[in-house]
């Protein structure tokens, strides 16, 4: 079966309530605002949110309420001293009213995770402030100062803003967002927001929220107008105005179909770095042992066949190296180094060449008659887990006489080994060199000209996906079976 690696989530499998979008937020500059003009505290709110982390090496903000006087509500993940990034809501107005660190560490970028706050200040001190993650309360914290009883909150009062936080004067937010709300007056419980799957009772999955009572001053955002991310659906015409959002930060990489990404956990150098949702990659100016700045699909795969495209931002000359790689824990340069990743001088990886060529160094890399490729060409990969090959190709165009739709192979296409896990991957070997690429595995970071989607309805390419492919998204690794 395709492995998919992610934590709680309902992207694999059937939902009743599907999600369609998400804001894709890149830890600078992007956020969302509104000046609410509310004056008026309340004893109660709901906030629940659904969120896939991007980078967990900074403060980021998620939510925040500013007055200009100083005093603010804020939630977000702060960092300890081992650089774990742990939630926090909490909230100031000359003392704090309330505040809660968990010790909950979340490390996984691979995967969708729900957040509801519940406040009632009007209840006993012990369920004051509650939190929940994935349907279940999380009671263990670092600190814990309660609200007062009947304490009201100011989370409506003042200037509001996702993915930002004006006390801090950024703490930009690098993540997925989808379904948010903000509920005044009702302490809404978690499963007003999602429920636990009938037949995979570990599996909390979203639920259709447009018939809450959002409270005079609640909203609720589905990201589902790509020309208005802030669009408030809650009918309470509380929009919010984007900074630094544009069209294609509306994706479909959602709670209920969880696309990959580059795995931000895997960068053996610290010159190397991910943005816009972990699709745009830049390999960094220094490596190790002949070449390392590698970065790896989220979602591997062990059957099936799967299509992906990289658009290349930066001429990468012989340097540039796309692929698919197997056992990751154990990838490394020749047997020389565990720690130098390369795509072209190793057995355990498959790539089509800036330079020309498909191969591996352990199977003929270096296969003459491929085009080579340069700044703004598109390359796609095909990989076919059930035949074990591998085909490239070049602005639409399969590298010689390659066709993954016939199985045609000429010299366009490589054997891949067969019994491992695979994952899309992209590396550079040029040493001081820096090298960008932008990849798409159904989600482009860029605007493409087209917008072409594979058999299931999933992904939106430049190119058509090859009959029999499918974009590498939880849903498809469901419908496949592989």
């Amino acid at each position: 079966m395709p492995l998919i690696l992610s934590g709680n989530v309902a992207s694999a499998l059937g939902t009743g309530y599907d999600v369609d979008n998400s804001c894709r937020f890149d830890g600078s500059a992007a956020r969302l605002s509104r000046t609410t003009g509310v004056t008026t505290t309340n004893t109660k709110f709901t906030l629940s949110f659904w969120i896939k982390m991007c980078d967990i090496t900074n403060h980021q903000m998620i939510f925040e309420t500013y007055k200009a006087d100083g005093e603010y509500l804020s939630c977000g993940f702060n960092l300890d001293n081992a650089v774990q990034p742990r939630f926090y809501i909490q909230e100031y107005t000359g003392s704090y009213i309330f505040r809660k660190i968990f010790t909950r560490i979340s490390r996984d970028t691979s995967a969708w995770s729900h957040y509801c706050i519940k406040y009632d200040s009007t209840e006993g001190e012990s369920t004051r402030l509650r939190v929940y993650v994935n349907g279940t309360e999380d009671t263990v914290t670092t600190t814990a100062n309660l609200p007062s009883s009947n304490a009201t909150s100011i989370i409506s009062v003042g200037t509001q803003y996702i993915g930002y936080s004006e006390n801090q004067s950024g703490h930009y937010l690098n993540a997925y967002l989808a379904e948010f709300v903000l509920v005044e007056g009702t302490d809404y419980a978690p499963t007003d927001f999602g429920e636990f799957d009938e037949d995979s009772p570990t599996i909390w999955k979203p639920k259709d929220v447009s018939g809450l009572t959002f409270g005079t001053n609640g909203f609720y955002l589905d990201f589902e107008d790509s020309g208005d991310l802030g669009d408030d659906e809650s009918g309470n015409g509380h929009d919010f105005s984007e900074t630094s959002l544009s069209t294609y930060d509306q994706t479909t990489d959602v709670p209920t179909n969880n696309f990959a990404t580059f795995n931000s956990l895997i960068r053996v150098h610290s010159s190397m770095s991910l943005a816009e949702g972990n699709l745009k990659a830049t390999t960094g100016n220094a490596y190790m042992d002949n070449g390392s700045n590698s970065f790896f699909s989220t979602i591997g795969m062990t059957a099936g066949k799967w299509y992906w495209e990289v658009k290349v931002i930066t001429a990468p000359s012989t340097a540039g190296l796309i692929g698919v790689a197997f056992d990751l824990e154990n990838f490394h340069q020749r047997g020389t180094s565990v720690d130098a990743y390369n795509l072209s001088y190793t057995t355990k990886g498959y790539s089509y060449s800036g330079a020309g060529g498909i191969g591996n160094d352990g199977g003929g890399w270096g296969v003459s008659g491929e085009s080579t490729y340069t700044a703004n060409d598109i390359i796609s990969i095909a990989l076919d887990m059930d035949n074990h090959k591998l085909y490239a190709a070049k602005n639409g165009t399969w590298q010689n006489s390659g066709d993954p739709e016939s199985g045609a192979t000429g010299t366009g296409a490589v054997s891949i080994a067969s019994g491992y896990t695979y994952f899309f991957g992209l590396s550079d070997n040029a040493g001081s060199a820096v090298y960008v690429y932008e990849a798409n595995f159904g989600n482009p970071p860029y605007s493409n000209s087209s917008s072409v989607a594979d058999a299931n309805g999933y992904g939106a390419f430049e190119y058509s996906v090859p009959s029999g492919y499918l974009a590498l998204c939880s849903k498809n690794l469901g419908s496949d079976g592989g």
